[in-house]
């Protein structure tokens, strides 16, 4: 019973508070080995400081960690793996969106990849999930009588017993509320709300994270209080066991070929990631396939752009709120100063507050000259050159902070200490740097 109140706090813990990560979180041995050095060389000469105890400073570090992570994050996704030429992607395309998206995830080194085939999909049903609905009771009644009940929600092979007391003066909404909070914290794999009809009256509602109909099963959860530990009738009373709506599979046809999934997201030929998003036309489709490489280089400066546009807002905002250090936005100002020109010329030119807004006309122009890989040249020397800002900051994010000097080392006579910054800004290694 210990082993699984544990494994609840864990899991609960990982959902709420450990960083979302991505494919590009993940590191070869060489790069956690570059990361290594890079903190020796920075901490080696480094000056002592202060630990630091302000909760601003400390949420402001936190939040330029995360920023600068994004931003590396989006740089590499518009690379292909193991290439050394930025903005290299391939872009899918969709020709119907309120049909299917679609995504390239090829890492761009498979032969097949320089050849892939153009399909058409068209979709005859969505995949659903699972929605069990409560029967409407007055808001302000309550007829259960007072006590502890509980009931039992059975998921993916595992039953979750959820308690709850009913005191005197408690209403129908009330319990619901509360019931809606204790499910949803869970975590569990299903969430829980509370619906009104307008007439005083109102529902808990319980429905599926997950979509698609299990092999074997008809349902994805069930909820009953039949075999529980304390007294029994909420279910009954709520409504809560009753399916409403059951799960479905996806249905959909590939160059007229028929296939269902369990979900609206998956993979084919691990290059292409499609996304449905609604039902087609009888006898229609939509197409999918790879841009040319012009417009998927348009496409990937976009994305970028998009990035980098994101990157400066948030950090803009946090220094804002945190007001107390000026050291980002003058290596921001020193950055755009350098590049500033050269990019204005092929139709990206920065604004007042930093960001960047595109030209299509100038940018499709340099995209499509012969030698475009030289005349683009400016936006991945500024792509480099702000990969290289963020991994600065996610070194140390502490440094944009204003920090006391306790005292200064000897130049040239000093030990490396990799965990200096740990020490001295009260932050802890991640589970990606």
């Amino acid at each position: 019973m210990a082993s699984f109140a544990l494994q609840n706090v864990y899991n609960n813990y990982l959902t709420q508070y450990a960083p979302k990560t991505t494919r590009y979180d993940s590191h070869k041995k060489d790069e956690l080995r570059s990361v290594y050095k890079a903190i020796l060389r920075q901490t080696k000469e480094s000056p002592l400081f202060l630990p630091v105890s302000e909760e601003d400073a400390i949420q402001y570090a936190v939040s330029m960690k995360e920023n600068a992570r994004d931003l590396s994050n989006v740089i590499a996704s518009l690379s292909n793996d193991r290439s050394l030429n930025l903005l290299d992607k391939k872009t899918a395309f969709s020709s119907d969106e309120d049909v299917a998206l679609a995504k390239y995830i090829g890492d761009g080194t498979s032969a097949d990849d320089e050849d892939l085939p153009a399909f058409d999909i068209g979709v005859q049903r969505l995949a659903t999930n699972q929605v069990n609905s409560g029967r409407y009771i007055n808001d302000g009644a309550m007829t259960l009588d007072p006590d502890t009940y509980s009931f039992d929600i059975h998921i993916s092979d595992t039953d979750y017993e959820f308690q709850f007391n009913v005191e005197p003066g408690d209403t129908n909404k009330d319990m619901e509320d509360k019931l809606a909070r204790l499910i949803n914290r869970s975590n569990i794999g299903v969430t829980a709300s509370v619906e009104s009809d307008g007439q005083g009256r109102s529902a808990l509602r319980i429905e599926s994270n997950a979509t698609g109909r299990p092999s074997g099963k008809d349902t994805l959860f069930n909820i009953s209080d039949d075999h529980t530990s304390k007294r029994a009738g909420a279910v009954e009373y709520f409504g809560l066991g009753e399916v409403t709506m059951a799960p479905a599979n996806a249905e959909f046809t590939l160059n007229g070929s028929a296939h269902d999934a369990f979900s609206n997201s998956f993979t084919i030929d691990k290059a292409y990631e499609i996304t449905l998003t609604g039902v087609s036309e009888p006898g229609e489709a939509a197409h999918i396939g790879l841009k040319p490489d012009v417009d998927s280089l348009i496409s990937n400066v976009g994305s970028l752009v998009e990035g980098y546009n994101k990157f400066i807002t948030n950090a803009m905002s946090y220094s804002e709120n945190y007001g107390h250090s000026n050291k980002f936005r003058n290596e921001m100002v020193g950055i755009q100063n350098v590049y500033r020109n050269e990019l204005d010329a092929i139709g990206l030119s920065f604004n007042d507050d930093g960001t960047i807004s595109i030209d299509e006309k100038y940018l499709k122009a340099a995209a499509e000259e012969k030698d475009h890989d030289e005349t683009l040249k400016p936006i991945t020397d500024f792509t480099s050159e702000m990969l290289l800002e963020a991994k600065k900051i996610s070194l140390n994010p502490m440094n944009y902070t204003n920090r006391i000097v306790v005292e200064y080392k000897n130049p040239g006579h000093n030990f490396a200490n990799p965990y200096i910054t740990s020490m001295y800004s009260g932050m802890m290694f991640s589970s990606y740097t």
